[in-house]
């Protein structure tokens, strides 16, 4: 059974670094709680994660790291760049909710139709650990999206936005990032258990006996 994690620099998360490719960040937690709580079951885990990918980078390289591959799970993390490009680079050429919708779409269009994977969407988590930041107020309507795109072609949701603002609106004052994106260990791990919540339905259908 394989699985491909595909996305930013919070799903890549230090993955070059790592002998086995897999991180520090969620990737790499989901892993191990795989291999502890199922040591029987064969499976293999893929990051696929690249630092600074918005939406159409994924394009550019969809084929080669996920069709190709032919996984049985994909799991997409992407959104952050989409909107922090918006903030910091305001001359460069931006992806606007539209152009990132229709990528998207074309993007579970292909896996849907060219593999037998389950898909699993992540919500893009948050940009400054405010809630009402600009940053994650820009990221509303891709939030918005990927919850669309994942009722259109029937896929699981995994609200890691929603748990970011959760957190942040308990006001426990503990930071999830080094640097209100990229994730600490406690961000990693928010991550990691919001989507291990969140796929239940696959655990069951993939791992249990």
């Amino acid at each position: 059974m394989r699985m491909v994690f595909i996305g930013d620099s919070i799903t890549e998360s230090g993955k070059f670094a790592d002998p086995e490719l897999l991180g520090t960040g969620y990737v790499r937690l989901i892993h191990d709680y795989f291999i502890t709580t199922y040591p029987k079951r064969d499976f293999e885990i893929l990051n696929k994660g690249i630092s600074g990918n918005r939406i159409n980078d994924l394009a550019t390289r969809w084929q080669k790291d996920v069709i190709d591959l032919n996984p049985d799970i994909v799991s997409i993390s992407i959104g952050i760049n989409d909107v922090w490009r918006q903030l910091k680079y305001r001359l460069m050429k931006q992806i606007l909710p539209d152009e990132f919708e229709r990528i998207y779409d074309d993007l579970l269009r292909q896996v849907s139709s060219n593999t037998n994977a389950k898909i699993i969407l992540m919500e893009p988590t948050v940009i400054v650990e405010n809630p009402t930041s600009i940053g994650n107020e820009k990221l509303k309507p891709y939030v918005q999206i990927v919850n669309a795109l994942a009722e259109k072609y029937d896929t699981l949701v995994v609200p890691t936005h929603l748990a970011f603002l959760k957190y942040l609106e308990a006001n426990r004052g503990y930071d999830l990032t080094v640097d209100g994106v990229h994730m600490n260990a406690a961000g990693n791990m928010l991550m990691a258990k919001t989507w291990l919540e969140a796929t239940e339905q696959i655990k069951n259908e993939f791992f249990s006996s």
